[in-house]
C-alpha cells in the first residue's frame, strides 16, 4: 500500500486513475481545482472509503499545494492537472498557460521541495510522474513519434504541455528531482467529459443532432482506451525505470471520419434510432480548426519492451465498452449538459 498524491484526479483519466488506485488498496490524496471539466460525481463511490481524501484546490495555489503534499506524505505524485481542449485553447489560451504551465512550475517546485525532506530510505523511492501528451510531437505523415522526436507543437493547448514537458526534464537534469514524463495518444472510455470527439458524438447521436466533423474527417489518431493508459501508469509509478521519458500508445490509428461512422454503427445496433435509418445520416462536414494537425502516432515500443506491456483493449471492444458506458449513465451526462456545462463546443448548433 502505497500513498499517491494526484493533481487533476476528479477529470477524465484522473478519475479513471484514482480508481485503479483505490482498487489495487493505495492511499489516494486528490487535489483538483474543479474547472468546468473536473467532477467529484466521478469518484462517487469512493467518497466514503478511508483510503479516499479529497482537497479542492489550485495548482497554481503554492501555499495550500506545499501544504497539502506536506500533510498527506506521499509516495509518490502524479499530475493530470491540466488544461486539455484544443479548441478552448484557441479561443482563451489565458488559462492553458497559466495552469499547463505555471502549475506545473509550482508543482516542481513544492515535489522538489518535499524531495529534499525526505529521508534516504524514502528518498530512494519517490517519484513524480507528469503525464502529458503525443501533441507535443505535432503533425506527422509518415512513420511514428519516438522519445528522441523533437517538438512541434500546433496549438495553444500543445505548446503549454510541450513547455511543461521540459520544466519537468529541466528539474530531473539540474536538481535532481526523480521524475518521468509521459507522452500518451488520445484516450477513450467512461467518465470522459462531452467536449471530446467521443462522448459528444454519442450524446449527438442519442439527441439526433447533426453530427459535425472537421474538413474531410482524414485527420488521424492513436487511440488508446483509458484503463489500459492508466495501468501502464500504475506501473511506472511503482517500477525501477531506466529512462525519464515514455510513450504510450496503442497503435489503433483511425481518422476522426472512421470514428465517428463506428459509434454510429455501434449505436445503431445497441439503441437505433425510431426516425433514422441510420446515425450515419447526421454527420456534417464543417470547417476544419486553425492548425489542425493532420496525423498522430505514437511508437510505443520503449515501454512495451521494458515492462513487457501491451494494451489489452482493442479500439472496437473499448468503443462499444464505452458507449455501453454512456447508454447506461445518462443522468450522469445530463447533470454536466442541464447544470455545469456551460463552455460552448465546436460545432454545436
Amino acid at each position: 500500500m502505497k500513498r499517491i498524491f494526484v493533481t487533476g484526479g476528479a477529470g477524465f483519466i484522473g478519475s479513471n486513475f484514482i480508481h485503479y488506485c483505490l482498487n489495487k488498496n493505495n492511499i489516494v490524496m486528490n487535489y483538483d481545482l474543479l474547472t468546468y471539466a473536473g467532477n467529484l460525481n466521478n469518484l462517487n463511490n469512493m467518497i466514503n472509503k478511508e483510503n479516499y481524501h479529497f482537497v479542492n484546490g489550485d495548482i497554481c495555489n503554492k501555499d495550500l499545494l506545499n501544504s497539502s503534499i506536506e500533510n498527506f506524505c506521499p509516495d509518490f505524485i502524479i499530475n493530470f492537472a491540466a488544461e486539455s481542449h484544443v479548441d478552448l485553447s484557441i479561443e482563451n489560451p489565458d488559462s492553458f498557460i497559466n495552469t499547463n504551465i505555471m502549475g506545473t512550475y509550482n508543482l516542481l517546485l513544492s515535489s522538489l521541495g518535499y524531495y529534499k525532506s525526505l529521508d534516504t530510505k524514502d528518498k530512494k523511492t519517490f517519484k513524480l510522474l507528469h503525464v502529458s501528451t503525443d501533441e507535443v510531437y505535432g503533425s506527422t505523415e509518415n512513420g511514428c513519434f519516438n522519445e528522441n522526436s523533437s517538438y512541434n507543437p500546433s496549438s495553444p493547448y500543445s505548446a503549454s504541455k510541450a513547455a511543461s514537458d521540459h520544466l519537468v526534464n529541466a528539474w530531473i537534469k539540474t536538481y535532481g528531482l526523480p521524475a518521468i514524463i509521459t507522452n500518451c495518444s488520445n484516450n477513450y472510455g467512461p467518465y470522459q467529459f462531452p467536449e471530446k470527439l467521443i462522448p459528444h458524438m454519442i450524446q449527438r447521436c442519442l439527441q439526433e443532432k447533426s453530427l459535425p466533423v472537421y474538413g474531410d474527417g482524414k485527420n488521424v489518431r492513436d487511440w488508446i482506451y483509458v484503463q489500459d493508459n492508466c495501468k501502464i501508469q500504475y506501473k511506472l509509478l511503482f517500477s525501477n525505470c531506466e529512462e525519464s521519458k515514455y510513450n504510450i500508445g496503442a497503435s489503433e490509428e483511425k481518422n476522426n471520419l472512421e470514428v465517428v461512422e463506428l459509434i454510429c454503427e455501434i449505436l445503431d445496433e445497441l439503441q437505433p434510432s425510431k426516425k433514422l435509418k441510420t446515425y450515419r445520416e447526421l454527420i456534417k462536414f464543417v470547417e476544419d480548426r486553425p492548425g489542425h494537425d493532420f496525423r498522430y502516432a505514437i511508437d510505443h515500443s520503449r515501454v512495451s519492451n521494458e515492462f513487457k506491456w501491451s494494451p489489452e483493449v482493442s479500439f472496437k471492444e473499448g468503443l462499444r465498452n464505452t458507449i455501453k458506458w454512456y447508454l447506461d449513465n445518462q443522468e450522469w451526462i445530463n447533470s454536466i449538459i442541464d447544470g455545469q456545462y456551460s463552455v460552448q463546443i465546436a460545432g454545436l448548433e
